[in-house]
């Protein structure tokens, strides 16, 4: 072999020894270093570490009034730059309202029915949860004056008495617990929702109303309250559910949350609702 031939081969060895040696350096290198990996979970985070933001629009029965406007306030606090906004009513109503494409995140109905015409419509996202329980209780006039003291009394001829509308919650509860008494009541207005039904006799355009215990125990003082063993039998089931095509479903899942917490259930049990 020739001297050139020889210098050539040398060389090449080198070369070839040279270019192993990066590519183990190189290989070494991209193994040991951290910053050189594709981090998946720092660019994208975790529902909860998601800072919620922005409405969450809640359609609920207009029981739950006084209890959810408390929760909501508590969770625009835990939740800065969240609102809350409410549109209570029938629960019948409002779910006609979500089945018709009104704009909703959550859903709080007074009874697994109401809240079929949402699932049925497949409206829903998942299964509705039952969060509360409420039962029935006759609202009369301060210092009840007509002396009521069971559902009977109620029938007494010139007794202004209101009920919900049949179709309503509290209006089938009532007409559950009449049936379940054979009584015939036939009230001076049937209304489209518990709170106008109570706001008849807080304004004494009605003597009695028959409504929920917890909407007894919103209005203080303006009416007296008269349990009646009948309402054990037509105790409502509360369901919750978070909605198909909800607007903001981050922050309406954390809401619904807080409802099911030890901190919402608290709020919900000193309103006078049941547990579920």
């Amino acid at each position: 072999m020739t001297r050139s031939a020889r210098r050539t081969r040398r060389t090449l060895q080198v070369a070839v020894a040279g270019t192993a040696a990066l590519l183990a350096l190189s290989a070494c290198s991209s193994s040991d270093d951290p910053s050189s990996k594709s981090d998946s979970s720092a660019s994208a985070p975790t529902d909860s570490s998601k800072k919620l933001s922005g409405t969450v629009t809640v359609f609920a029965a207009a029981s739950l009034k006084e209890s959810f406007t408390t929760l909501g306030a508590e969770f625009e606090k835990e939740h800065p730059g969240t609102k809350v906004t409410f549109n209570f009513g029938g629960s019948d109503t409002l779910a006609a309202g979500i089945t018709g494409g009104a704009p909703a995140d959550v859903f709080a109905a007074a009874s697994p029915k109401t809240m079929a015409i949402v699932t049925d419509a497949k409206d829903a996202s998942g299964t509705p949860a039952t969060f509360v329980r409420n039962q029935l209780e006759i609202a009369t006039l301060p210092g009840n004056p007509d002396k009521v003291s069971s559902l009977k009394d109620l029938t007494k001829a010139g007794l202004k008495v209101v009920l919900c509308d049949k179709t309503v919650p509290c209006g089938a509860a009532a007409q559950k617990a009449l049936d379940a008494s054979d009584l015939k009541l036939t009230p001076v207005s049937y209304e489209q929702d518990v709170k106008s039904a109570l706001t008849k006799v807080e304004l004494k355009e009605a003597d009695a109303a028959v409504v929920y215990k917890t909407d007894v125990k919103a209005a203080g003082d303006k009416v007296e309250g008269v349990e009646f063993p009948e309402s054990a039998d037509a105790v409502n089931d509360y369901p919750i559910a978070l909605l198909k095509d909800a607007p903001n479903a981050d922050a309406a899942k954390a809401f619904i949350e807080l409802v099911q917490s030890a901190e919402g259930q608290k709020v919900l049990t000193e309103a006078g609702f049941l547990k579920p």
